[in-house]
């Protein structure tokens, strides 16, 4: 067999370019001098922008990564005293090497299990009561990532049931939205039905899954627990001089819902590759395809053949649970080249 080139399509939805929109907003934001360091029209825009989409007047800011924004907007809603509550597989406690931990400055992520990647409520109120007294980390935050690292989405109730929980416990609900606009297309609805309107209150909104080259929002739906965020986000190098750049693309990403059409067709994806494993091959997915992710058992020689086809995916769950990622640009022919693969190297 001839050596093929890296396939990197379904390894992640980062692995996916700029969608041309963006690009292009970027090149048209270069064709003269701005103002620096968010004092620019884009940005200001974009801040509209978001508020008219969720129909709120929130606060809204940009930083440069997921990782930034998740560590930041915990570290405003809490005291090195405090804790966060969220699942054992949530992007905060596994992937972001200890960053909600250094700039909360102390505070501790405490975790649960939940079937499907949700967090298990049952779990949440029995770790909650256990933190009584002040020998132990106060409770402050439930965090839940929508939709969660197990490509599933969180239901308006489960939502809804998650806040009532941490309202009767006096704890404020942060939503890590890496995906969220893969969860939106999911569920259906406007954005406000699924975050501020059931009690969320702050949404960390990911754009580089979604088209962009950087850039993640900040959204503060109660603007109390917002103030002097710019400091914080300045402090930890999250200001950038020329935030156009940031803030164009996003504008374009969000211009006439992009951003939701590039999470339908990831969607879709997922879903057209996991109905062609089902019903050609017989690999079922692991867990349900609701976003664009799907999870998959295989076997160490089918993952061989795949590699050496030159197909690049992850190990996710041990002891033989692999992801394949969709994103805005995977394409019928990858899914198709992909399926044909594994139809070969099964029949071997």
């Amino acid at each position: 067999m001839k050596d093929r080139p890296e396939r990197y399509d379904l390894a992640s939805d980062n692995t996916a370019g700029i969608c041309p929109a963006a690009l292009l907003a970027v090149q048209e934001a270069n064709r003269d001098g701005a103002p620096s360091y968010g004092y620019d029209p884009w940005t200001k825009k974009l801040c509209d922008r978001v508020r008219e989409i969720f129909e709120v007047d929130c606060d809204v800011y940009l930083v440069f990564n997921g990782t930034a924004a998740n560590a930041l907007a915990l570290a405003q809603l809490c005291q090195p005293f405090h804790s966060v509550v969220c699942h054992q597989n949530a992007h905060i406690q596994t992937d972001e090497c200890g960053a909600p931990e250094f700039f909360t400055s102390g505070s501790k992520l405490l975790t649960v299990g939940g079937e499907n990647g949700k967090v298990d409520l049952g779990e949440v109120e029995a770790i909650v009561d256990r933190q009584r007294d002040l020998h132990s980390h106060k409770p402050r935050v439930v965090s839940l990532t929508q939709s969660t690292e197990l490509g599933t989405v969180y239901t308006r109730d489960e939502v809804a049931a998650v806040v009532n929980f941490a309202r009767a416990h006096e704890m404020l609900v942060h939503m890590d939205g890496a995906r969220f606009a893969n969860a939106a297309v999911s569920l259906g609805g406007e954005p406000k039905e699924l975050t501020w309107q059931l009690g969320v209150d702050v949404l960390c909104l990911g754009g580089t899954k979604n088209g962009l080259a950087a850039g993640e929002l900040v959204v503060f739906f109660r603007k109390d627990l917002a103030t002097e965020f710019e400091y914080r986000a300045k402090q930890a190098g999250q200001l950038a001089s020329k935030t156009r750049f940031l803030a164009a693309p996003w504008l374009a990403l969000l211009h006439q819902d992009l951003w939701l059409r590039n999470a339908r067709h990831a969607n879709a994806a997922a879903q057209q590759l996991a109905d062609q494993l089902r019903s050609r091959v017989g690999l079922a997915a692991t867990f349900p395809v609701e976003g664009n992710a799907l999870f998959l058992r295989l076997s160490d020689q089918l993952i061989d053949g795949l590699h050496a086809r030159g197909w690049d995916f992850y190990k996710f769950l041990e002891p033989d649970i692999y992801r394949l990622m969709c994103s805005w640009a995977t394409s019928d022919e990858r899914i198709d080249q992909f399926v044909a693969d594994v139809i070969a190297l099964q029949q071997r």
